[in-house]
C-alpha cells in the first residue's frame, strides 16, 4: 500500500500578543466578586500559558471601555456574530497565505492537486479555499474540501484524509491548512468557567504539504477514540454574540481515562516507553497533565507540546501542527511518534506517525 508522508510544515501567528491583556480583561469582569477573582488569578497563573496572539490589536488598558486598540471589544456592546464574521474574512486569508507561502513552494505549487482546510471559528462563501487559490497562486483545476466546526481534533482528521488521497493517487499533492482565529469569540459574561476556557485560546494558522515522496513524517496509522457518556463537556455553538462554547472541568479526566483504557489500539500494541515523539495537542496545562499520567510518561515526554503552549496557547485545529512542525528535525530520523487531540464528542483522534532514517 502506498505510504504518504508529511513532507514539511509551516506555521504562522498575527502580530498582536494579547495573553496580557485578555488576562486583566477577565480579572476586571470580577472587580466586585473577590472570591471570583482570587479563583480566577489563581487559575490562570497556573495556566502555563505566557503569550497569545490575535489579528486584534490590544488596548493599553483592557480594564477600561475597549478590550483592544479599534473598539471591537467595547464594553457592553460586544460584537454580534455578524460583524465577528467580517472581521475573520478581513484577517483569515492573510495569515493562511503567510503560513502557506511559508511552505516554500515555488514552481512545485503548480503541481498541488488537493487543498484541505480546517477551520471552526469563522465561515464565509466564497470561502478561505478560493482566497488561497487566488492569494498563493494555486492551480484553478485544484480539488478543494472544507473540513468545518470540528474543532480541536481537525488537524488529525485532514491529515487522515490526505492520507486517503495519496494512498489512492499516488501523484497527488495535498496542501492541508488549519486556520482559526479563535479571538474573534471572546465573551462579556461573568460564568468564570466560559471566562477561564476563554483565557487558553489564540489565533494562529499551520500549512504542511502531504504526499508519496519518502521525505519528512510518515503517515502509519490513524484511530479515533470516542468516549461514551460525554457529549456534554465540549460543546462549540453558534449564538447571537459569537460561537459559545463550554468546556468543563471534567474534560482532563475524561480523557486520562480514555487513553488509557485504549492505549493498546492507539499504540498499534506498541508500549508508551517504545514512542520516542509524543505531539499531543496543547488544550490546556491540565490536559497535557492528564496525557502524560495515561501513558506514565516521562515529564521530558511532552516538552514540545508544553511549549507550544506557553508561548501560543490554544490555536485550537492549528495547534497540534505547531507541536508536530517542531518535532521535523533531522534528530527524529528513524523515531517513532504518537500525535493527537481532542474536541466534542468527547473525542480523542491519534495519530501514530514515524521518520525515515
Amino acid at each position: 500500500m502506498q505510504a504518504a508522508y508529511i513532507n514539511r510544515i509551516a506555521t504562522a501567528v498575527p502580530p498582536h500578543d494579547v495573553h496580557d491583556a485578555f488576562r486583566r480583561f477577565g480579572q476586571s469582569l470580577f472587580s466586585g466578586d473577590r472570591r471570583h477573582a482570587a479563583l480566577f488569578e489563581r487559575m490562570a497563573g497556573k495556566a502555563a500559558i505566557e503569550h497569545r496572539f490575535s489579528c486584534l490589536m490590544p488596548s493599553n488598558r483592557p480594564e477600561g471601555d475597549s478590550v483592544d486598540a479599534d473598539g471591537f471589544y467595547t464594553r457592553g456592546n460586544f460584537p454580534g456574530v455578524a460583524a465577528r464574521m467580517r472581521r475573520f474574512e478581513r484577517h483569515a486569508p492573510g495569515l493562511a497565505r503567510a503560513a502557506v507561502e511559508r511552505l516554500r513552494l515555488g514552481a512545485e505549487r503548480g503541481r498541488i492537486s488537493h487543498l484541505l482546510i480546517t477551520c471552526c471559528t469563522g465561515f464565509s462563501a466564497p470561502g478561505l479555499d478560493l482566497e488561497l487559490i487566488e492569494r498563493c497562486g494555486l492551480p484553478h483545476a485544484i480539488e478543494r474540501t472544507m473540513i468545518g466546526f470540528m474543532g480541536c481534533y481537525a488537524a488529525i482528521n485532514a491529515l487522515k484524509l490526505a492520507r486517503h488521497i495519496v494512498r489512492s493517487e499516488p501523484s497527488a499533492r495535498v496542501l492541508v491548512v488549519n486556520l482559526e482565529l479563535c479571538t474573534l469569540h471572546l465573551k462579556e459574561t461573568e460564568d468564570i468557567e466560559q471566562v477561564l476556557s476563554f483565557l487558553l485560546f489564540g489565533d494562529g494558522c499551520a500549512a504542511c504539504l502531504v504526499s508519496a515522496d519518502p521525505v519528512g513524517l510518515a503517515l502509519d496509522s490513524f484511530r479515533a477514540v470516542l468516549v461514551p457518556g460525554t457529549r456534554d463537556l465540549i460543546t462549540w455553538s453558534v449564538g447571537d454574540f459569537g460561537f459559545d462554547m463550554v468546556l468543563s472541568g471534567q474534560v482532563p479526566a475524561a480523557i486520562q481515562d480514555a487513553l488509557h483504557a485504549h492505549a493498546a489500539e492507539i499504540l498499534d500494541g506498541a508500549p508508551a516507553a517504545s514512542i520516542d515523539l509524543w505531539a499531543v495537542h496543547p488544550g490546556g496545562r491540565s490536559v497535557l497533565d492528564a496525557a502524560e499520567r495515561a501513558f506514565a510518561l516521562a515529564p521530558s515526554a511532552l516538552a514540545a507540546s508544553r511549549e507550544v503552549l506557553r508561548r501560543y496557547g490554544n490555536m485550537s485545529s492549528a495547534a497540534v501542527m505547531f507541536v508536530i512542525e517542531s518535532l521535523l528535525n533531522p534528530a527524529a530520523r528513524g523515531r517513532r511518534g504518537c500525535a493527537m487531540s481532542f474536541g466534542p464528542g468527547l473525542i480523542a483522534e491519534t495519530m501514530m506517525f514515524s521518520r525515515p532514517v
